[in-house]
């Protein structure tokens, strides 16, 4: 558009996403397929935090991992498709009365059950940190969300239902912070979903119809200027409803949870000697630190690093809990990598292991 303005997505595709998830699902145990489901263990500090959590508000929830990482304190934090505001209410808890956390969902029936629920966990909690507003996930503008004003940006299991994901993405790394990190959690595939089954009510309801390429993932991140994505965890999702699985054929869909930064990064893994040393210093994870699943820091142990990881943790609210010792003045070739995104497809960026 000639104006800069950010088109809404596809009127037909948002209204069979809206109905699917105000109308027709009342709560997870309405889902038709095993893809909306927690599919990644998770940590105890979390498991632990949704005891605090207003049972309606988890019974509404529709997530597919768990995308909350460490050391957020203080963050500002955006979640994209908060629903019923499980993952938010979890966030107001770790970032704390310093931080903020801003739910974002198109659906007005779940973001009734989020904001019904906000002073009953203002008062659980000590704090009152959280707020939600209604708008399109492609249009972060549109919902007052400014130019490098958000730490963190989280989602769970939600991008795959955006029919604009071009934009999604732009507008997701318009608004991070230099350094800011963009994780969650979603529903991948092994090829491009065909556009019968792209369309189909439930198929894009269930998270199925909009999954995402794993070439079409690395893509997108390279035009907004992400070079290395990693995978933290990775497992295949079966549909487990013959009906639907017979729909799909072949296609192989699997869940992952994702992180990017806002650096400028390499497309390759490059050498430059570089070692990074964990510190133990987030309080979640005193005796080791995983980046993604192939970069293990044990607490006080050396280890090797390619010149994008050392940028990560220097670059990245991580950097006061690490020491990277040496600079890219050397040179040794590619960093002995063997990059993947969970699955047996080609990776995205250059993650090396």
């Amino acid at each position: 558009m000639s104006d800069g303005q950010i088109p809404l997505p596809s009127q037909t595709t948002q209204q069979a996403v809206r109905d699917y998830y105000g109308k027709v699902l009342s709560s997870s145990a309405d889902l038709k397929t095993s893809a909306c489901c927690l599919a990644e263990a998770m940590p105890p500090y979390i498991a632990a935090l949704l005891a605090n959590i207003h049972p309606e508000v988890k019974d509404r929830f529709y997530g597919c991992g768990s995308p909350i990482p460490p050391a957020v304190g203080g963050a500002t934090v955006l979640d994209l498709g908060c629903g019923s505001g499980r993952d938010c209410y979890t966030l107001s808890q770790l970032v704390g009365p310093a931080g903020r956390v801003i739910g974002l969902d198109m659906t007005e029936e779940q973001l009734a059950v989020a904001r019904r629920h906000q002073a009953w966990h203002a008062e659980r909690f000590g704090h009152a940190n959280v707020e939600f507003r209604q708008g399109y996930i492609e249009d972060l503008a549109g919902a007052g969300i400014a130019d490098h004003s958000i730490d963190l940006v989280v989602s769970n299991c939600v991008l795959n239902l955006s029919p604009d994901k071009p934009r999604l993405f732009a507008e997701i790394f318009r608004v991070l912070k230099p350094g800011g990190e963009l994780y969650f959690s979603d529903v991948f595939a092994d090829r491009r979903i065909p556009r019968a089954l792209a369309e189909d009510p439930v198929l894009l309801g269930e998270c199925l119809g909009g999954a995402i390429y794993l070439e079409d993932f690395r893509r997108l991140l390279a035009q907004v200027g992400c070079a290395d994505a990693r995978v933290i965890a990775s497992g295949p999702l079966a549909v487990n409803n013959r009906e639907l699985e017979a729909r799909t054929g072949n296609i192989r869909f699997f869940s992952n949870t994702v992180r990017a930064f806002k650096l400028p990064l390499e497309d390759r893994c490059e050498d430059y000697g570089q070692v990074a040393t964990y510190l133990g210093s987030i309080a979640e994870c005193p005796h080791y630190f995983d980046l993604d699943d192939h970069h293990h820091f044990v607490s006080g142990k050396p280890m090797l690093v390619c010149g994008n990881t050392a940028d990560m943790l220097r670059g990245s609210r991580y950097a006061a809990h690490f020491q990277v010792m040496g600079e890219k003045t050397r040179h040794y070739g590619l960093f002995d990598c063997a990059p993947s995104l969970g699955t047996t497809a080609a990776p995205v960026g250059g993650a090396c292991c």
